[in-house]
């Protein structure tokens, strides 16, 4: 993924008249929220209660930054707000939500705002506890996929929003949405390249629901935590070295030397044997490049969806030749399931990423953790 653009400066309103409608021209804003991680978001708020976030890289690549007006319900009726200005104007605080990734669930339950979702693509793929029983009780609407979203389902429900996942903002259901007046905003968490920047996004969620100061000391606590163990794990005497990823009709893909997954590794104090690769996403190898560099790797982590060695060993008998394989260091998340089948990791692991950490470095510096039970990284069967 590219270098995520630069943040521009935002734009808010002013009062101009207390009986009379308020037309709200751009302004400085008083206060911006702390993001110290993220790269691709910004919030600030004015005296008038005013909040405006910008996303400047809701999908990689993309050529448009977008900027979104969150507005006290009080206030909405007494305001004019030019429209032009913003991609879409949210009454907050927001009742009814919709929103389109798994990894946007777990922030709404770490604010106690799950009970806020009415809607989801892909419920099957949501695997936390709290919000599966609010889908098993019908407080959750199945609407499809993200691509085709029931459009007619969302119209009915009338969120205050959507919190919408793209990947070229292509997304025709959308299109139809946002002409319906219902507030389409785009969400890029997972364009951060870092662990603690996509965990930082839990301040995008805060404003929809005036949860700044909870978002604030949550992030604190996982940042902390994070750092902590970075820490210590720079104390271990020995930097093992790793292997990742697993073949795919004859293509190995793995992570890049810049992706986020590397960036586990090295805090970890791992050696990744493609930290020199300057990808952000997945590399594709032949199986003979990786076999030459890595047949010799100490730990082999997260081999794709495999949870066991048989399994392994019937999909490809040359995965055989690894010492890891041989020596039986190989480990994944793909084993960590909720009750539907979807994979814990990718839901929780973007907002809990202290805890991918200690998991990591349990397994490679087991003297440091010697109590850690691990949460996503399991040894393969």
């Amino acid at each position: 993924m590219k270098t995520i653009l630069s943040l521009v400066l935002l734009v808010c309103f002013i009062s101009c008249g207390e009986n009379r409608p308020q037309t709200l021209p751009p302004a400085s804003a008083t206060k911006t929220t702390k993001i110290t991680n993220a790269q691709g978001f910004s919030v600030e708020k004015s005296e008038s209660g005013l909040t405006v976030i910008e996303v400047a890289s809701p999908w990689p690549g993309a050529e448009k930054e977008f900027t979104y007006a969150l507005v006290p319900k009080e206030k909405m009726a007494a305001m004019t707000l030019n429209r032009d200005a913003y991609d879409a104007i949210v009454s907050v605080p927001v009742e009814r939500i919709v929103v389109t990734s798994t990894t946007h669930i777990p922030a709404l339950e770490a604010l106690d705002v799950g009970d806020k979702l009415v809607g989801f693509p892909g419920t099957e793929y949501i695997s936390t506890k709290a919000t599966r029983k609010r889908i098993n009780a019908g407080q959750v609407k199945e609407l499809g996929k993200n691509e085709t979203i029931n459009t007619e389902m969302v119209l009915e429900m009338n969120p205050d929003a959507v919190i919408g996942f793209g990947v070229d903002g292509q997304n025709k259901a959308y299109a139809t949405l946002k002409k319906a007046n219902i507030p389409i905003v785009y969400n890029g968490d997972w364009t951060e390249e870092s662990p603690l920047g996509k965990a930082e996004w839990i301040k995008f969620f805060a404003p929809f629901f005036d949860k700044e100061a909870e978002a604030d000391s949550i992030f604190e606590r996982i940042e902390s935590s994070y750092l902590k163990a970075k820490k210590l794990a720079q104390t271990a005497s020995e930097k093992p070295s790793v292997l990742s990823g697993a073949l795919y009709k004859d293509v190995w893909y793995l992570p890049g030397g810049k992706s986020w997954a590397a960036q586990f590794f090295n805090d970890a104090h791992a050696d990744y044997l493609w930290k020199n690769t300057p990808e952000t996403g997945s590399i594709s190898l032949s199986f003979e490049s990786v076999l030459e560099k890595g047949k010799a790797a100490e730990f082999w982590i997260a081999p794709a969806q495999f949870v066991s060695y048989p399994e392994m060993e019937a999909a490809n008998p040359h995965y055989l030749q690894f010492d890891a394989f041989k020596n039986r260091k190989i480990y994944t998340f793909a084993d960590t399931k909720g009750e539907t089948g979807g994979i814990l990791y990718y839901e929780l692991a973007p907002q809990r990423p202290d805890l991918v950490l200690q998991d990591l470095i349990h397994i490679f510096h087991p003297e440091l953790l010697p109590e850690h039970n691990p949460f996503f990284f399991k040894p393969l069967d």
